[in-house]
């Protein structure tokens, strides 16, 4: 059976560090994987990643084009995957677009509603792990590290409501685990580890 694995949260809360983790877990388990990431994950995702990243947009405008990249995404990379029995970990995707466009900039939510219904009407995760923290300390853990990006370097009001929405959406859908990312990486992939045993069993 193929699983459809997502990772969420803000950024600087920690869920790069554990992609590999979840992606090594699967291997253990002799089950065949693909890592992708959103916005990306093929030739013109990344392409539209780099304008999603770095150039200023109407969030409207924004969010369509997320769509558009998440289009390509799943007719390219996650649907065949998951029809060849091959698992997918995906570094953001839906949620995301509520999170960020909603929670951060305001958009109406039946607006990403609709280009959900319209892009992925049957596919939801699997599973769905969200890195939580608060917005101030996940920001110390990137300013140092690297050129933000122009959501990093977003305020802790645009943050705050990010995280606001996420929590949201775990508490609406039983597919999320919630992980407090303040907790040692030991910890944290404990935790992730059971939850995987649970998934696969």
């Amino acid at each position: 059976m193929a699983y459809f694995i997502t990772v969420e949260g803000i950024d600087g809360a920690g869920k790069s560090t554990h992609l590999e983790f979840i992606q090594n877990y699967l291997n253990k388990k002799n089950i065949q994987n693909k890592l992708t990431r959103e916005p990306g994950g093929t030739e013109i995702g990344e392409k539209l990643r780099q304008l999603l990243l770095h150039d200023d947009m109407d969030v409207g405008t924004e969010t369509m084009m997320m769509f558009a990249a998440r289009h390509e995404h799943l007719v390219t990379v996650i649907q065949p995957a998951l029809k060849s029995n091959i698992s997918i970990i995906c570094d953001r995707f839906t949620d995301a677009s509520y999170a960020y466009q909603q929670g951060g900039k305001g958009i109406d939510k039946s607006f990403i509603k609709s280009l959900e219904e319209l892009v992925h009407p049957n596919l939801t995760p699997d599973l769905t792990f969200l890195f939580d923290l608060d917005p101030d300390t996940a920001h110390s853990r990137i300013s140092n590290e690297r050129n933000l990006d122009k959501f990093e370097k977003q305020s802790s009001t645009f943050f705050n409501g990010v995280r606001k929405v996420y929590l949201e959406l775990a508490e609406a859908h039983s597919r999320f685990l919630v992980i407090d990312s303040s907790q040692t990486i030991d910890q944290i992939q404990q935790i992730i580890s059971k939850k995987l045993d649970e998934l696969v069993k």
